[in-house]
């Protein structure tokens, strides 16, 4: 959701750093820096790289000034606007030019800004969890160096200030990602919290800037340990305040149940997503005012006591008996459904395999990422292969079947990749308490019917007359 082009908040710091042209031995003046001597030949070089129209013929330009000119004065200068051009159409040489000049320029505020948002950015899809972590890490190692880093002598302190407000929510959000994914919530809270501080609070409500870190900000919260669940609430209830479809919806139920797990119920939820809209952080008092919810015990005694018949418990209720409650309790409620084929909408597979699929269920499952269902597939239906003497029908009847089935694997595998969101069959079969697992056998994933296309409409032309 969020895209932040850094090239357009780097921009406007960048001015007044091109070079003046002069006949013969060129001063080439850079911002405040003192001028530096060029050959007219250098200097003509420079100049027309800086001139030139389209972000694409600069940056070639550019790299052909710095492989004429390996040693050059401007050198720093060049490998910056380099930067720059390349970040208006290709990330990765981007990164190769910020890289570039911190070889010479190891604190550059701007090389160092690339680095961590981009690291961060092409870490996001990464799917291999040791090259995502060392993806997230080198983005937070230039977001440190970035936030230490000192004012350039040559550049006005309005410009540094300029500079500085469009790097740091980056370097923040850098560190805080980097943590957030290995499990740092006390150094992921700090880093979103002072990200979130650093920009005007309309940017913190829009999609486009830090509102989807104020969910990371709500995730850090309940991953904690202990869960902070009242201030998951709170950040999570204000990204659900702002946040567009189809996130509002994917979140709400996440907001509401760290409220509702601490609270006991969603009494008074509303109350305080009011609050968290108008608020960046929670006022003081505001969430001490908000009473905990009954001790496990106490909520199965009442669960138990208002529910005629325990098999309409909520799959939520029915966790909680199977792991605090009396064992005649979690008996009782397991009885009812024991046995039983139950078919569960939006299953989030947290592993897959070929014969078995684990899967969060309870929003807090879900939540955390942590399984709480595990479905046994049905093995596959053998397909005897026919006989040498087999018809040909018979033949290619097998071959159809076998076709058919390889589809349906391929499928129900696309299906349930990790992350994903399925329908899941089966059979409850078996759980234990602590870790909470229920295991269903006979699982069976359902997949979305096809539509058929709608037919054709033909018009009949009238004849003409």
């Amino acid at each position: 959701m969020k895209k932040v082009v850094v090239a357009s908040l780097l921009v406007c710091a960048l001015a007044g750093s091109g070079a003046r042209s002069a006949p013969a031995q060129q001063a080439v003046q850079l911002g405040a820096q003192p001028k530096i001597e060029l050959s007219a030949a250098e200097a003509a070089d420079y100049q027309a790289a800086q001139a030139a129209t389209t972000a694409q013929t600069k940056a070639s330009a550019y790299e052909t000034f710095l492989t004429k000119y390996p040693q050059s004065t401007v050198k720093v200068y060049a490998l910056q606007d380099l930067m720059i051009a390349y970040s208006q159409f290709d990330a990765a040489k981007t990164l190769d030019a910020a890289d570039r000049l911190l070889q010479v320029d190891p604190a550059n505020i701007r090389a160092l800004t690339y680095e961590a948002y981009l690291r961060k950015t092409l870490a996001d899809p990464m799917t291999d969890p040791a090259a995502k972590q060392a993806s997230l890490d080198a983005a937070a190692a230039a977001a440190q160096k970035g936030l230490v880093a000192p004012k350039p002598k040559e550049m006005s302190d309005a410009d540094w200030k300029t500079l500085q407000g469009a790097a740091i929510p980056i370097f923040y959000g850098a560190i805080g990602a980097s943590a957030l994914n290995k499990k740092d919530m006390p150094t992921a809270i700090d880093a979103y919290k002072k990200e979130l501080a650093s920009v005007p609070t309309a940017q913190t409500q829009s999609p486009q800037g830090q509102l989807p870190d104020t969910y990371s900000l709500g995730v850090a919260y309940f991953q904690s340990t202990p869960p902070d669940l009242l201030n998951c609430a709170f950040y999570m209830s204000r990204f659900v305040d702002y946040a567009p479809e189809p996130y509002k919806s994917q979140a709400a139920p996440a907001a509401k149940y760290c409220y509702s797990k601490f609270h006991g119920d969603n009494d008074g939820y509303d109350a305080l997503a009011a609050v968290a809209k108008d608020n960046l952080n929670p006022p003081p008092g505001t969430l001490e005012a908000i009473k905990p919810a009954p001790t496990p015990a106490e909520k199965i005694h009442k669960i138990i006591e208002t529910t005629p018949d325990l098999g309409t418990l909520a799959i939520s209720d029915k966790e909680l008996v199977f792991q605090y409650g009396s064992p005649q309790d979690a008996t009782n409620v397991w009885d009812t459904v024991k046995g039983k084929s139950v078919e569960i909408p939006d299953a989030l597979v947290i592993a897959s395999t070929p014969t078995q699929i684990q899967v969060a269920i309870d929003p807090g499952a879900a939540l955390a990422k942590t399984a709480d269902f595990t479905f046994n597939l049905k093995p596959a239906e053998e397909i005897p292969e026919p006989a040498a003497s087999a018809t040909p029908a018979a033949k290619l009847a097998y071959k159809k079947k076998v076709a058919e089935a390889q589809k349906e694997a391929a499928a129900v595998a696309a299906a349930t990749t990790v992350g994903s969101k399925v329908i899941l069959q089966g059979v409850y079969a078996s759980y234990t308490a602590n870790p909470l697992m229920i295991t269903m056998s006979d699982g069976e994933v359902i997949l979305p019917k096809a539509t058929k296309p709608a037919a054709p409409v033909h018009h009949t032309v009238p004849a003409h007359k």
